[in-house]
C-alpha cells in the first residue's frame, strides 16, 4: 500500500498549545517504543548478531544506525542521558557486528513484524494509511532540533502504512527529545544532574534509572550538586526550586516540541489521535512495555 505522504498537503492554524504536543507525545510515545522490547525486534537483531540476553546491544543499534557508524562520544551526546561508560559497551561494537544500513534495514522488517503481530489484519487499514499520512506531515515539519532528529527524518520512507507510521513517531519523538536536551542545557542541567533532578519530583524511583547505567558515585555526586544549589534537600526530594526548575524544562520542551504540530488543523490532529487509537492500545496492552519508565509519562 503507498503511503505518499508530501509535507505541502493541507494548512494548519497557526500556534499550537504545549498541552497539545504533550496529548500527542503520550499517543505517540508507546507507538515509538514498543519495539525496543518486541520479540519480532530481538529476533531481528540475533538474525544480524547482536545479543538477546538483555536488550541494550539492540536498543542501541536500533536507535543510533540513523547516525551512521557513530563512536561512543557522538552517541553519548545523542543520548543524553547514558553513562558514557555504559555507551562505550555497546558502540562501536555495535558496527562491528552489523553495518547501519543492515541495523536500519532489519529494524524496518521488525516494525512492520511487531505490528503485523500486535495488530493482525488491522495493521493493514485505511485508517493505519490515513494516521502515517497525518503523522508523516508532522514529522516533516520537524526542522531538525538535534542529531536524532535530523538523522530519523532523512531516512526513506517504508512502504509500509504501518512503518511509515512509526518511522513518523520516531521523528516526532527524537524532535522532541532533542528539544528537550536543549531544556535541559538551559536549566543548567548536565545528563546525571537530569536524571537526579528527574527522580526527585517522583517522575520514577531512582532504581528505575539505574538502567542508565550512571554509579552510585556519579548519583550521589550530582545530588550534591544539586543540593548545593537549593534544588533537592537532604534526603534527596525536590525541593519547591527544584520542582520549579523541573516544571519550566517541561514547558519549555513543549513549547518547542509543539512548533511542528502547526501543520495540522485542529481537526486534523484530532483525526490523528482517533486513528492512532488502534496502536496505542494494542502498544499498551502487549504487556511488553515496562510500568513505570524513565521518561515519567503520567507523572509528570
Amino acid at each position: 500500500m503507498d503511503t505518499d505522504t508530501g509535507t505541502d498537503a493541507g494548512t494548519g492554524t497557526g500556534a499550537v498549545e504545549p498541552a497539545a504536543a504533550r496529548r500527542m507525545w503520550h499517543l505517540l510515545e508507546p507507538v515509538h517504543a514498543v519495539v525496543y522490547y518486541a520479540p519480532e525486534a530481538y529476533e531481528e537483531a540475533a538474525a544480524l548478531g547482536y545479543g538477546t540476553g538483555e536488550r541494550w546491544p539492540a536498543y542501541f543499534a536500533w536507535r543510533a544506525a540513523p547516525l551512521g557508524a557513530a563512536g561512543a562520544e557522538e552517541t553519548t551526546a545523542a543520548f543524553h542521558s547514558f553513562s558514557p561508560d555504559m555507551v562505550a559497551r555497546y558502540v562501536p561494537e555495535s558496527w562491528r557486528i552489523a553495518a547501519p544500513d543492515a541495523v536500519l534495514a532489519a529494524r524496518t522488517r521488525a516494525v512492520t513484524r511487531t505490528y503485523a503481530a500486535l495488530l493482525g489484519p488491522g495493521a493493514d487499514t485505511p485508517g493505519i494509511a490515513e494516521a502515517a499520512t497525518l503523522a508523516r506531515r508532522v514529522a516533516g515539519a520537524a526542522v531538525a532540533a538535534g542529531p536524532l532528529s535530523a538523522a530519523n527524518a532523512a531516512l526513506p520512507w517504508p512502504a509500509d502504512p504501518a512503518a511509515a507510521l512509526w518511522q513518523a513517531a520516531t521523528v516526532i519523538r527524537e524532535h522532541r527529545g532533542d528539544g528537550h536536551l536543549r531544556a535541559l542545557r538551559e536549566a543548567g542541567l548536565d545528563p546525571v544532574e537530569s536524571l537526579v533532578s528527574f527522580a526527585a519530583i517522583g517522575a520514577a524511583p531512582p532504581e528505575v534509572f539505574a538502567s542508565r547505567g550512571w554509579t552510585p558515585a556519579a548519583w550521589e555526586a550530582a545530588r550534591s550538586r544539586l543540593a548545593a544549589r537549593g534544588l533537592v534537600d537532604a534526603a534527596g526530594a525536590a525541593t519547591e526550586a527544584g520542582r520549579e526548575l523541573r516544571a519550566q524544562v517541561e514547558r519549555r520542551t513543549d513549547e518547542l516540541a509543539a512548533e511542528p504540530w502547526r501543520v495540522l488543523s485542529d481537526d486534523e490532529r484530532e483525526h490523528l489521535a482517533k486513528a492512532l487509537e488502534p496502536f496505542w492500545v494494542a502498544a499498551i496492552g502487549s504487556g511488553l512495555l515496562p510500568g513505570v519508565n524513565t521518561l515519567g509519562i503520567g507523572k509528570v
